[in-house]
């Protein structure tokens, strides 16, 4: 099989969804790329390349050769290069934007005011506005010439075409060249090019605030690591980090890598991950990421993960992919893109013929409103309407600790009808523990105590349980003698002279002891709460049982309410008898439980329900569960914190409480609407304005749409899209509200 790298590359110049194509296109055609996806928010490319057959130097020519810029790959540390691009293009455009309202809001006042104004007029407004026009316009028209050689129609060609026209006609009419004064549109060409300007100087401005989340993630890694090598302690850049190293931490300071603790104790904000604001209490042994904040104290941990391996290099590529993947919905847009351009072209063509030829409006009107369509009919907000809302949304959800893998999952979830549950671990805390005890002629604390001596030569779950418990409430454990383990069924022995049995309804009968009625009504009772009962024997009777049950999580409750609420059937899958899994459904409110479920069955289970046209999200552990996440239509992975499998599910959580399964269902469901409202307005702003410009208003009531305002209009459209999905920073879980 043929090794293939994943990159993504920075580019720049990008403005339009035609322009997204070209360079799409362009990659795409490369020997060796198997895929290539832009996301215009981000002006981010992501390839799959096989390198035997392509390189990184091929695919930079690629790019510029379409006349864009080539700005690195973000394994080249790149991030810095686009910065420093994108905010040296802002302050050019800055400069050349308040140019041209310097020049042309005077232009404009003049020419409304009942002034007479002389003859060399026209002359004089030729010298100023011509250098001052190619330079607000130079790049439009640049950017025109590169499309037009690569027989490629963009926005571009079009803006080029509209304020060309306007300042040909304008030269043309200063030197009385077949047309007379009234076609001078000096005023109006500059006003097009500093319109122009400016809108994609408030788009790009925009543009960059939809990346705001990634890029805090980058941030919160340290630039530097304080670490102790051949006993000294000194400072070091992130990038010598090895792994091996001990690594100083002091208070406040940043957790630069990921380890474990190997002295010293503190308190670590690991919110920026998991959404929680509890700082987590970390001790020898115990497990820290790489951005996460300590407080108070100080402590030392061996380095285990350094570079594109740590927990929150992962995330950050993770988050990146799902930026650049493109939902369905997406080739809508796509498709009415490739078209947009040579309709709109006709129309305007199409306008002009008409009111000259056939309407008999005259050439002014008729090249008013050929410029009129070229300047305000824009694909942008079209091509903006996806990308920026999934780069928006999907940077919010990882904020809140919700991981969404990619653009498909927005729109599945749309369509989510059923969501199912495995059980341990994920509906429970998956660590059982003592429910309750009852005593049969001696007391409760000897019955326990009796257990957890057994119990403590046992490595058994069960048996942890009940020495677990016995701790917690300080009961002194007794010696024993000739312990023995039956496989599966308990355990014997000898304790203060007198034979102890602990274990199931199996062994006791092997040892010929009867169990009383009332013990068999109680061990039932509790049975029927989903609870595992082991019993304890002493010299051949019955002194008590323990129910024993893996609790379930706090949040469970709350999240199948919530869900239910939002109408969707929920139901569990689980590996434990039907006893417990009918307890959990009658405590939670389910739906439906399927009991008695290998792992490998639940794949089955899953395709029943798909095949009766349900949609079917998963939710596990992210291990235990990989069949399963990887078969329903959406995979959520519960993790916890620096546990978290970035690899396994649709949807990864990073924390453990189950309402951020609501929240990622929320959150992808609303930036799904995002997306459809941010279309809808793209394509109602030019079905309604292009007829407008058109001139249709003017047999009617006398309106004619000028160009400039068209240029200021075309815009607003690109910015009211972009701030439509910046909302979505807004989002919060409807749950902690």
């Amino acid at each position: 099989m043929t090794d293939t790298n994943k990159v993504v590359i920075n580019i720049g110049g990008m403005h339009c969804a035609m322009c997204v194509k070209t360079v799409e296109g362009a990659l795409n055609a490369l020997a060796g790329v198997r895929a290539a996806s832009i996301n215009l928010a981000t002006e981010k490319a992501q390839l799959v390349y096989e390198p035997a057959q392509v390189t990184l130097t091929d695919i930079q020519k690629a790019v510029e050769a379409t006349g864009y810029r080539y700005l690195g790959s973000d394994e080249d540390h790149a991030g810095s290069a686009q910065k420093k691009s994108h905010v040296d293009e802002l302050k050019t455009r800055r400069r050349r934007f308040s140019l041209g309202f310097a020049v042309a809001a005077p232009l404009m006042l003049l020419m409304w005011l009942p002034l007479r104004l002389p003859q060399f007029w026209n002359y004089l407004l030729f010298a100023v506005v011509s250098p001052v026009f190619f330079y607000i316009g130079f790049p439009i028209f640049r950017a025109a010439v590169q499309a037009l050689r690569r027989r490629s129609l963009n926005m571009d060609v079009m803006y080029a075409m509209g304020m060309g026209v306007a300042y040909i006609s304008s030269v043309l009419a200063t030197f009385g060249i077949g047309l007379s004064r009234e076609f001078m549109f000096y005023e109006t060409a500059l006003m097009l090019a500093t319109f122009l300007t400016l809108g994609r100087y408030l788009e790009a401005r925009a543009k960059s605030r939809t990346s705001e989340s990634i890029q805090k993630l980058i941030e919160l890694q340290p630039p530097s690591a304080t670490v102790i090598r051949n006993n000294i302690e000194m400072d070091i850049p992130l990038s010598e980090v090895v792994v091996g190293d001990l690594v100083v931490v002091k208070p406040g300071g940043k957790i630069p890598v990921d380890g474990a603790v190997q002295s010293g104790s503190s308190f670590v904000d690991e919110s920026m991950f998991t959404g929680e604001p509890v700082p987590v209490f970390k001790e020898q042994g115990a497990k820290v990421v790489g951005g996460t904040v300590n407080q108070d104290g100080a402590f030392q941990f061996i380095a285990e993960k350094v570079g594109k391996d740590t927990m929150l290099a992962q995330i950050i590529r993770t988050v990146e992919e799902a930026q650049g993947s493109k939902p369905p919905v997406q080739r809508l847009a796509d498709r009415a893109v490739s078209l947009f351009i040579p309709v709109v072209l006709a129309i305007a063509i199409a306008a002009f013929l008409f009111w000259f030829f056939i309407a008999g409006y005259g050439l002014l009107f008729a090249l008013t409103t050929l410029i009129a369509v070229l300047v305000i009919a824009c694909p942008c907000a079209l091509g903006l309407a996806t990308p920026t809302a999934v780069t928006v949304g999907i940077g919010r959800g990882a904020e809140l600790g919700v991981l969404i893998k990619s653009g498909e999952v927005l729109e599945i979830a749309g369509k989510l009808d059923t969501v199912v549950f495995d059980k341990t671990g994920t509906l429970t805390e998956g660590t059982p523990q003592v429910m309750e005890h009852i005593a049969y002629g001696m007391a409760d604390d000897e019955v326990l105590r009796l257990a957890a001596s057994l119990e403590a030569k046992s490595q058994h779950p069960l048996g942890k349980a009940i020495v677990q418990s016995a701790r917690d409430q300080k009961v002194a454990l007794a010696e024993v003698e000739s312990f023995q383990n039956y496989g599966g069924k308990g355990i014997t022995g000898t304790i203060g002279g007198k034979t102890v049995i602990a274990g199931s309804r199996k062994l006791f009968s092997e040892k010929n002891v009867t169990i009383p009625e009332k013990v068999i009504a109680d061990m039932e009772h509790c049975e029927n709460d989903g609870h595992t009962v082991v019993i304890v024997g002493t010299e051949g009777q019955i002194s008590g049982i323990i129910a024993i049950a893996d609790r379930l999580k706090e949040s469970a409750r709350r999240t199948i309410q919530a869900l239910r609420k939002r109408g969707f059937e929920v139901g569990l899958i689980t590996g434990d008898n039907w006893k417990a899994g009918n307890a959990i459904a009658r405590e939670l409110g389910l739906d439906f439980v399927q009991a008695n479920v290998l792992p490998g069955g639940k794949v089955q289970e899953l395709q029943k329900l798909q095949a009766n046209e349900k949609i079917v999200a998963f939710v596990g552990d992210g291990i235990n569960d990989a069949p399963a996440l990887t078969r329903a239509d959406i995979g959520i992975a519960m993790g916890g914190g620096t546990d978290v499998a970035v690899e396994s599910g649709d949807v990864v959580l990073m924390y453990a409480d189950l309402t951020a399964v609501v929240t990622a269902i929320d959150l992808s469901r609303k930036v799904l609407r995002r997306i459809r409202q941010n279309l809808f307005w793209a394509f109602a702003y030019n079905a309604a304005l292009i007829p407008v410009a058109a001139g249709i208003l003017y047999p009617l009531f006398g309106i004619v749409f000028k160009p400039e305002l068209g240029g200021l209009a075309m815009a607003l459209s690109s910015v009211t899209v972009i701030s439509l999905s910046l909302l979505l920073k807004r989002f919060k879980p409807e749950m902690t509200k």
